[in-house]
């Protein structure tokens, strides 16, 4: 389609299946920012702040499990996505670039995020530069397979009422609490999901900086509303001397 459409090589695509460009993925499931919460609480120790850095931070699983120190800044309350971890078969964890271009990039965190993440740096995490942030423990990288029995995730998402919930979904419901924040545009959110088209480039390179911290400071807004407790007042006492209402006839 590329030489039919940009560079007008030839005037048919060849290579038609009807239906084969209609993609009806099943909708997937949303957690609310109490779920969020929620999952991490059930989460062991040292993978509690793992939830609350890829929801919040709209990481992939590749992506979290290959930041290191130096990639994390609490002062700024950032992460640095510069590498990701693939799984090959036969080979095991290969260290590697993101998936393309604009997953290079540095992600504000809602300040909500921070103080999980400080004590699991403090706790966890080795002073070397290079030291992974999310280890097993034995201190070993993390496979994507291992990890769901390694947490009982089936269980975690059930007790929280999402059951069915993969890890990816967090990834999704990043974006969709992103979307729901005031002045984020499409282009903000797809470079802080690092999401790749043929405009990578022009989207990755003039998304505004500012608007990517609004996005973190609109997420803290909606953790904080969603822990908010309704008011209990008590309803106001008459007066002596007030009139009674009018019985409708």
């Amino acid at each position: 389609m590329t030489a039919v459409k940009e560079d007008e090589l030839i005037r048919i695509n060849p290579c038609r299946v009807v239906g084969a460009d209609q993609e009806k993925p099943a909708e997937r499931p949303v957690l609310s920012v109490p779920q969020i919460f929620a999952l991490a609480e059930r989460m062991p120790d040292r993978f509690r702040a793992l939830i609350l850095v890829t929801a919040f931070g709209f990481l992939r699983w590749g992506e979290a499990v290959a930041l290191q120190r130096r990639d994390v800044d609490l002062s700024a309350g950032t992460v640095r996505v510069r590498q990701a971890f693939v799984e090959h078969r036969g080979t095991g964890l290969i260290l590697g670039p993101p998936k393309s271009k604009a997953g290079v990039r540095t992600v504000p965190l809602p300040k909500v995020a921070l103080p999980v993440l400080k004590q699991h740096m403090s706790a966890h995490v080795g002073e070397a530069a290079e030291a992974f942030v999310f280890t097993g423990e034995s201190g070993r990288n993390i496979r994507r397979g291992n990890f769901n029995k390694l947490v009982k995730w089936p269980d975690a998402v059930t007790a929280i009422g999402a059951a069915g919930l993969h890890f990816h979904d967090l990834r999704h419901t990043g974006n969709s609490l992103a979307s729901r924040a005031l002045g984020a545009s499409l282009r903000d959110i797809m470079a802080r999901m690092g999401h790749d088209s043929p405009r990578a480039a022009l989207i990755y390179q003039h998304t505004n900086w500012e608007a990517d911290h609004g996005i973190a400071d609109a997420i803290d807004q909606a953790v904080k509303a969603a822990r908010r407790k309704p008011s209990k007042r008590k309803p106001k006492r008459a007066e002596k001397g007030d009139e009674p209402a009018a019985e409708a006839s």
